[in-house]
């Protein structure tokens, strides 16, 4: 457990309207369902209130930003400082015409349903993305030949000094599962824009797209999501399963058999557990490819004290490469 700092901050910050909570599980709020506790939860009521918080926040407390915890592996020792979850207060959308705002905090999958009610066609692909769209933002997610780019107009971020940006497409910096902007920027608002369509083409394609999911992803296991990049020319899927890791198991952690290029708690993993079996994969496709993946999944926090995540894998590493050698 970390120390108690709830009670200065709220002394700090007299004028803060979310919630501030200490030693909060975030085991509970992630989908792997592994990890340790974040010293301070802070779940900001709205844009105007996560500017505050970051602008009287003490200049030494870290921050970290969360969504729908969906590609989110949190490590067993907890994250220090702060956590910030968005929720109700950035969870609105709106629709004018052909273009749709939606706070950070509603899921992919909500924006997709709104679009197709709407009549706004270019937004379908969001019914296969987990997650909530300050990750789509983040990551540039997308699905079945479409990105975040194809369809985005613009953003909203507070910088870590409670500044408030409005951003165009342009400056996203979109490249491959990738935004330019800093990573300590936490977007609050997206807004799109689609093609008019047919709502009940709109919804069928959405239900093509959950039909795929369900017959090719183990989407009702306690998983993250896709594990991996692709590497460029290549399928992360592909280089596991022809490393010999499909099904292959670390304590309670296990790679899917459904599709490789997840990672599923089946057994009550810790988040040890998870992730060195995500660097053993990795470990293993490099020496059998000479590729190396990169993780898609974000990784937060330290190790449970005296488990420091590396010495195995390291170990794990150095023995692959001496049997290919």
């Amino acid at each position: 457990m970390f120390d108690d700092i709830t009670g200065e901050l709220a002394s700090a910050m007299p004028d803060l309207r979310g919630r501030l909570s200490a030693n909060a599980s975030l085991a509970d709020v992630t989908w792997f369902r592994v990890g340790g506790p974040a010293q301070v939860l802070f779940m900001p009521a709205d844009e105007a209130d996560l500017a505050y918080f970051l602008k009287h926040r003490p200049r030494e407390l870290a921050v970290q930003v969360i969504g729908l915890g969906s590609n989110l592996l949190v490590r067993d020792g907890g994250v220090p400082g702060a956590v910030i979850r968005l929720g109700r207060g950035l969870s609105e959308i709106k629709v004018d015409g052909q273009r749709l705002r939606a706070g950070t905090a509603v899921p992919d999958v909500k924006v997709a349903r709104a679009a197709a009610d709407a009549g706004i066609r270019g937004l379908a692909f969001y019914r296969g993305i987990p997650g909530s769209i300050g990750g789509a933002l983040r990551m540039n997610a997308g699905a079945h030949g479409r990105e975040t780019k194809d369809c985005l107009v613009g953003a909203r971020a507070v910088d870590p000094e409670g500044n408030i940006h409005v951003l165009s497409l342009a400056d996203m910096g979109f490249t491959y599962r990738h935004s330019g902007i800093p990573k300590d920027w936490i977007f609050t608002e997206a807004t799109y824009e689609g093609e008019p369509g047919d709502p009940a083409e709109i919804l069928k394609e959405m239900d093509e797209v959950a039909d795929y999911r369900e017959k090719n992803q183990p989407i009702k296991e306690r998983t993250g999501g896709s594990t991996f990049k692709n590497p460029q020319g290549h399928s992360a899927w592909k280089l596991v399963d022809q490393a010999g890791c499909r099904g292959l198991r670390v304590g309670g952690a296990k790679v899917s058999e459904m599709h490789c290029n997840f990672l599923i708690n089946d057994k009550q993993a810790s988040g040890e557990d998870v992730e060195t079996l995500g660097e053993t994969v990795r470990a293993r496709v490099l020496a059998t490819s000479g590729i190396t993946l990169d993780w898609e999944i974000i990784r937060l926090g330290i190790p449970k004290p005296g488990r420091p995540v590396g010495e195995a894998l390291a170990a794990e590493s150095a023995a692959i490469h001496a049997s290919q050698n």
